[in-house]
């Protein structure tokens, strides 16, 4: 008779993005943008305290009480007709992918970003992550023009998604 492990306890928990686990999952996830596209990782400006109060939300997934997974939003200067807010520092760490954990964060800043008024979700990405490009299409993102930072970066990949009004 074979006994099951115990089931992983998950927990969605809002953070601050300047949380030692939160810069814990930030130093990985940089070391993943220098492995897959060199460089010094991500370059482009991210103030902590632009997911506080009305200007974002972060949150990160624990498992077993281990950070797991990260992801904020953050108000953004709008384009064209949108109340926009960027999504920034989405990461899970490879121990935890294929969990469901980023679908989980994804769906809690889209419900929160409806929730502060925000009309559309933005992002960028890069070509050298493709399982995140499908991951956020399969989520309803489609393609928007550059904006930002990596706006004439070739490797980046601009997408957007209309949030629904919160009921």
């Amino acid at each position: 008779m074979s006994v099951e492990p115990p089931a992983a306890s998950l927990e969605l928990r809002a953070a601050s993005y300047d949380s030692a686990d939160a810069q814990l999952l930030t130093a990985e996830v940089q070391q993943e943008y220098v492995r897959r596209y060199g460089g010094e990782g991500d370059t482009a400006p991210v103030d902590t305290s632009e997911f506080d109060g009305d200007g974002g939300r972060f949150f990160m997934v624990y498992v077993d009480d281990v950070p797991a997974a990260m992801g904020g939003w953050r108000r953004h200067e709008p384009l064209a007709e949108w109340d926009d807010a960027e999504i920034k520092r989405m990461y899970v760490r490879p121990a935890f992918q294929r969990r469901g954990l980023a679908r989980l964060i994804l769906a809690e800043l889209e419900r929160t970003a409806a929730d502060a008024g925000v009309t559309r979700l933005i992002l960028e990405t890069g070509l050298e992550q493709p399982e995140a490009i499908a991951m956020y299409r399969s989520a309803g993102y489609d393609d928007i023009p550059p904006f930002g930072y990596y706006a004439e970066a070739e490797l980046s990949v601009h997408l957007g998604k209309i949030l629904s009004s919160p009921s």
